[in-house]
Formats: structure tokens, C-alpha cells, sequence
């Protein structure tokens, strides 16, 4: 029985599945809201040849048994804003993360929102 994400941190590695099942990639780090400490975004493993990180929203996550399912299609997933697998998020990218998903973006104009963890 899948329950609510709680110490997603320890779920590095395990698959994340879309909405309807379907297997996305590989849950790879959580980026915590610096606001709150809480986790806000993952960034999910894509691609066969070319490997990227794309990011995820995961407050409404659930977890069961190997994987972390997200209220988001594949598709909405994966074309989400990116970076490399060794790279990182700039700050001016932040919000175009929360805007790919509708959710509402505020930080300070020096401000980090998202803090990898």
C-alpha cells in the first residue's frame, strides 16, 4: 500500500513513476525549499544515450514498495526544465521549474528558493 513521501532523501535511487504508473527514470537528489527546509523538487534520471536530470515537484509524491510516484504524466515530467547530470541549477532557472508546473515562484532578487540536499 503506497503511503505519503516522509524522509525522501532515503529514496535515492528508486524508480519514479508518473502518475498513471509508468516508470520515468531514476530518482537521483531532492532540492528542499530554503524558505521551509522541507522537500520541494526531485531530479529524476532520463534518457538511454544521453542522460539528463529533469525536475519534479514532490510534494504530493507517494512511495511504496521500490518507487516514488508523482501526480504528474510522464510527458509533463520529461519536458521539464533540465540540467546536466553533473551540472546544477542556476538561480535564474528557478523559476521556470515552478512555472513548467503552474506553481506560483517568489523568491528574493538574491535568493536561492531551491537548495539541493
Amino acid at each position: 500500500m503506497p503511503v505519503r513521501v516522509g524522509n525522501i532523501r532515503e529514496w535515492s535511487g528508486e524508480d519514479v513513476l508518473d502518475e498513471a504508473g509508468d516508470k520515468i527514470g531514476k530518482l537521483e537528489s531532492v532540492y528542499v525549499d530554503t524558505t521551509s527546509d522541507q522537500p520541494a523538487f526531485a531530479t529524476v534520471t532520463v534518457g538511454l544515450m544521453s542522460k539528463k536530470l529533469v525536475f519534479v515537484p514532490i510534494d504530493d509524491a507517494v512511495v511504496g514498495p521500490g518507487y516514488v510516484k508523482v501526480p504528474y504524466s510522464k510527458n509533463q515530467v520529461k519536458d521539464a526544465p533540465s540540467i546536466e547530470t553533473d551540472g546544477e541549477l542556476r538561480a535564474e532557472s528557478e523559476g521556470e521549474v515552478f512555472s513548467h508546473y503552474g506553481l506560483t515562484y517568489t523568491a528574493a532578487p538574491s535568493e536561492r528558493r531551491l537548495g539541493r540536499r
